[in-house]
């Protein structure tokens, strides 16, 4: 078929496809439940991964190195921008679990900002308006090296930094975009709420990839057996939280909403 016989939206539509086929978009995610809203398969740790879509995932790993890592890594096997995709914790009161969160500002501990591609966060925020879920699309992401696990440590971090929502890995990844001048954005979803309380003995059993050790986990459990109470609330916020990821993910479609051939 000639070109005379395809109409200009035919031809843009082409060239964008063209375009996001050899532009795609490096996406860092931390958990296994994450990588889930992303791949049909489980995602081997440490790697980068083609998606069905063209674009590329690597399970990182919680913390900042990690992510860092596996920013590195995408970038190296050709992506030419990148995604910070996961959960979050909530710092402000009232954000509820399974809210999504694309925010215009990511700070670390040091007082570091980064602010996300401006075009790309808004075309992301537009296709996910048609998950009819609750989302917040301003505030600021504080990105911490350790997790914020009491009611009481968020409320302070709250107020010192004034921000939404915690995670451990965005600010790397960020930093990574900024050194490469390469877009980025992030995308999170809300798990635990500002007045959960995370016992910190149930971080023995999960590994860095949040998967359960089966025989650690038993053993926290034996020596704990009131923590036994709190496992399906904890449970049912990652459920919530996943659960929109998904449907973001979906919504979003390849390069979560990026189109390379508009400027960002």
């Amino acid at each position: 078929m000639g070109t005379d016989a395809l109409s200009t939206a035919d031809l843009r539509h082409i060239a964008t496809d063209n375009a996001v086929s050899h532009h795609p978009v490096g996406i860092v995610v931390a958990l296994a439940a994450e990588a889930k809203a992303l791949a049909r398969k489980s995602l081997p740790a440490g790697q980068a991964i083609a998606l069905d879509n063209g674009d590329l995932a690597w399970l990182s790993g919680m913390g900042q190195q990690a992510a860092r890592q596996a920013a590195e890594g995408l970038i190296s096997a050709g992506a030419t921008a990148l995604a910070a995709f996961g959960v979050a914790g909530a710092l402000a009161p009232g954000l509820r679990s399974g809210t999504l969160f694309c925010p215009s500002c990511i700070i670390d501990e040091r007082g570091h900002d980064y602010v996300p591609t401006p075009a790309w966060r808004m075309a992301l925020i537009q296709h996910l308006r048609a998950t009819a879920l609750p989302m917040l699309t301003e505030g600021h992401l504080l990105s911490l090296p350790s997790p914020l696990l009491c009611a009481g440590d968020k409320a302070a971090m709250r107020e010192h930094h004034l921000a939404a929502a915690v995670d451990m890995e965005s600010a790397a990844v960020a930093a990574v975009a900024s050194e490469h001048r390469m877009p980025f954005v992030v995308l999170r979803a809300i798990v635990d709420e500002r007045n959960d309380d995370i016992p910190t003995e149930l971080q023995a059993g999960v590994d860095a990839w949040g998967r359960p050790l089966l025989w650690r986990m038993a053993a926290t459990l034996l020596r704990h057996p009131s923590l036994l109470s709190q496992l399906p609330k904890l449970a049912s916020r990652m459920n919530k939280a996943t659960h929109a990821l998904q449907a973001a993910a979906a919504a979003a479609g390849r390069g979560l909403g990026r189109n390379p051939v508009l400027p960002c």
